[in-house]
């Protein structure tokens, strides 16, 4: 299990520390004692996460980026370089059994991976290995990433100035709105973390993390999103591919953005009180008289922008009209609302 090596510097700040939704083996920040200010930070500054629990797995050989991209359900040879692209490996019944980012480099196909991930994407790719010169590295301990989200991250940076200089900064998303990822070894992130924070950057959790990917109705891998759900189900469309020809899962896909027929899919829930919703809270509504499962909840947070509890959600078609109300298993009703319920900051 890869740990934060700022786990300590944490705690001395006074950060309240809990496990992490999407690996809780692993511990995080959930807030550093001020979550309205971390929200605003993501809404219209900048809002400074600790990822460095992040797996990164290097894909080298003279085959490995061939070999990637008859894999994957995204462009892997057409990725320009420098750049990050979000991929998954799907199964071959199409449903998502990997999310990550992809960069190709110089040292080969870079993939970074939720908290908890690298060793089973590693051993998953190398079920499908037979002669191909490609090697498979797990370099997860060599480098210790943080995110920087929000429409004032970019003046951030430029006021670190040289506490930069050695580092790997990508644009990705970051609690679903614009944002960059930092590389550094682990042994800087933590002068790195306070050269960020002296540049204006506010240091935040997964509470204020959680109330924008919601907000924005991005879901996160390990919470909202299993080996049980369509990519497009999951509203993960910008992860893989209908234009790049075969991969694992790909006809499924297909298939389904020809002929639709999507089961269920991610919705946003307005809660009618401000109580945690918890995940698996089960979806109900009243149809011809019988009280039918329509649903599960896999994500809560309190939302600012409503003043009320907000959810995501796998919701049943013929049951996604906004407005729609629905009773809760764990107590209370909801009503679908639009999202992105916040429009991410660019």
């Amino acid at each position: 299990m890869k740990i934060s090596p700022l786990l300590d510097h944490h705690q001395a700040a006074g950060a309240r520390i809990v496990p992490r939704p999407e690996a809780p083996t692993n511990s995080s920040v959930l807030t550093y004692g001020d979550v309205p200010a971390e929200y605003r930070a993501g809404v219209d500054g900048a809002l400074l996460l600790d990822v460095c629990d992040r797996g990164r797995l290097v894909i080298g050989g003279s085959e490995g980026e061939a070999f990637l991209h008859r894999l994957l359900a995204n462009d892997v040879r057409g990725v320009p370089p420098d750049t990050v692209s979000e991929n998954l490996l799907l199964s071959p019944k199409g449903k998502v059994l990997f999310a990550f980012a992809l960069e190709r480099s110089d040292a080969g196909v870079l993939l970074s991976t939720p908290p908890g991930v690298a060793a089973s994407l590693a051993t998953a790719l190398d079920t499908y290995l037979f002669s191909e010169d490609v090697t498979i590295e797990d370099a997860s301990e060599a480098t210790a990433p943080l995110e920087l989200g929000g429409p004032s991250s970019e003046e951030v940076l430029a006021r670190a100035g040289t506490a930069l200089d050695g580092t790997r900064i990508r644009p990705t998303r970051v609690a679903g709105g614009h944002g960059f990822r930092i590389e550094v070894a682990p042994e800087r992130v933590s002068a790195l973390w306070e050269a960020l924070r002296a540049a204006g950057a506010q240091p935040g959790g997964i509470a204020a993390r959680d109330i924008l990917r919601v907000e924005a109705g991005a879901a996160l891998f390990g919470v909202d999103v299993d080996e049980n759900v369509y990519p497009q189900e999951a509203r993960l469309e910008g992860a893989f591919s209908l234009e790049k020809g075969c991969y694992i899962g790909q006809e499924v896909v297909a298939k389904i953005d020809t002929y639709g027929g999507l089961n269920k899919r991610l919705m946003a829930l307005h809660i009618d009180h401000q109580e945690p919703v918890p995940w698996g809270t089960r979806i109900l509504r009243e149809v011809d008289g019988e009280v039918r499962d329509l649903g599960v909840v896999t994500s809560w947070a309190y939302s600012f922008v409503l003043d009320a509890g907000l959810a995501l959600g796998y919701v049943k078609r013929r049951h996604q009209e906004p407005g729609t109300r629905f009773e809760l298993s764990s107590g209370g009703n909801a009503t679908l609302v639009e999202l992105p319920v916040r429009a991410p900051a660019h």
